[in-house]
């Protein structure tokens, strides 16, 4: 019979066992990418549809992976945090150039549509051409290096032969989206903006000129595993 030292150490050793079972199994976990952390941002314009599409499928699929989720972020500085490892991965429209180490991988295109006031004479017309809307100003995304959207709509405006009467800089496409609701202007989003239901405004197809714009994955050429299992998900 065992002596109570001996059940004692006896029970211990199980103990020191079971954790180093525990141990086995969670750096198993961690080195095939199935468990950990992994943080990504997203652009506002992809907030609305990817971002609660992408936690299901991790939460669905991935159930030992935490994910830390940042939206309405704009494009360059996501691209810096994915840089600086603040973030493993970032949804964004790509710009025209990507920092050295980062790797950029398309996701999609999609349609430019309007975002005008519901109270607008064309909020319920099937397309709208840009010469429409020159009389009212247009609310976009920060100019400069701080978006990628902004220099792509005014190009969109300069393609069709128009210039926009004033342009109003708002932070996010949220923002943006209240802006057009209050009737201060006009928008220019992705079409997957509409997945922002907002009873104050009309999303409108572009009659002319059609215009796509992509959608992108970004992550360092040197991510960890669980952030390829979420870049793959």
């Amino acid at each position: 019979d065992l002596t109570d030292a001996g059940r004692l150490l006896l029970t211990r050793a199980r103990e020191v066992l079971a954790a180093l079972d525990r141990t086995t199994g969670d750096l198993r976990l961690l080195g095939e990418g199935l468990a950990g952390r992994v943080a990504v941002g997203f652009v506002g314009t992809a907030t609305y549809d990817v971002l609660p599409r992408l936690v299901r499928r991790v939460r669905a699929d991935l159930p030992d992976l935490r994910l830390d989720v940042r939206g309405e972020l704009l494009g360059p500085a996501l691209l810096d945090e994915v840089a600086s490892g603040s973030l493993d991965l970032a949804v964004l429209r790509p710009g025209p150039s990507t920092p050295a180490g980062l790797v950029v991988e398309p996701l999609r295109s999609e349609a430019l549509v309007a975002v005008l006031p519901a109270q607008h004479p064309l909020a319920g017309a099937d397309g709208v051409r840009l010469a429409d809307l020159a009389v009212d100003p247009l609310v976009t995304q920060p100019g400069g290096r701080r978006s990628t959207m902004q220099p792509r709509v005014l190009d969109v405006y300069r393609e069709a032969g128009v210039v926009p009467r004033e342009v109003l800089e708002v932070s996010e496409t949220g923002t943006l989206v209240a802006f057009v609701a209050a009737g201060l202007g006009v928008g220019l989003v992705p079409a997957s903006v509409r997945a922002l239901r907002h009873d104050g405004v009309a999303y409108v197809p572009l009659d002319d000129p059609r215009t796509e714009v992509p959608l992108a994955l970004v992550r360092r050429d040197d991510a960890g595993p669980a952030a390829l299992r979420v870049a793959e998900a």
